[in-house]
């Protein structure tokens, strides 16, 4: 289990356009919510955009603690992110993650960015793997699922 976001995560977590964040609400009930603007901040931050997540955004105000899932479609590999939320907004950091959104073309209005100290990584792996698939034939395999469907 790792604890630092690597030069490998972070390439990864730059070419995948959509990840899964779980909040609880506070009655405790689970919230799931998919985000597109998922990156990696800093070695130990990683950061989303506020976009349109109001119960995401409720729950983390009252309990800071998140995992995060980005999974690569294809090759059914990728990373669970374990860590504690902040919300910020009007500060010289959330401008500066709000510039760099809107020069990777995000346009959408951003209410707030949340950045995630992240303490612990984990790889999650398709069980396919375990049946001793390759990396290239699951690819395969969902590439003609797509392009099937």
């Amino acid at each position: 289990m790792l604890s630092v976001i690597t030069s490998e995560i972070k390439i990864f977590l730059n070419s995948q356009k959509l990840g899964f964040v779980a909040t609880v609400s506070s009655d405790g009930k689970p919230n799931i919510s998919p985000k597109g603007t998922i990156i990696p901040w800093s070695d130990d931050l990683l950061a989303f955009a506020d976009i349109r997540s109001p119960d995401t955004m409720t729950n983390l105000q009252n309990n800071p603690f998140v995992e995060i899932n980005v999974i690569d479609p294809l090759s059914r590999k990728g990373y669970l992110f374990t860590g504690t939320a902040k919300i910020i907004k009007d500060t010289p950091l959330y401008i500066e993650i709000l510039n760099h959104y809107r020069t990777n073309g995000i346009q959408s209005p951003i209410n707030s960015i949340v950045l995630v100290s992240i303490s612990s990584i984990s790889t999650v792996t398709s069980p396919l793997y375990d049946l001793g698939k390759t990396e290239e034939e699951i690819k395969l395999k969902w590439k003609k699922y797509f392009n099937d469907f």
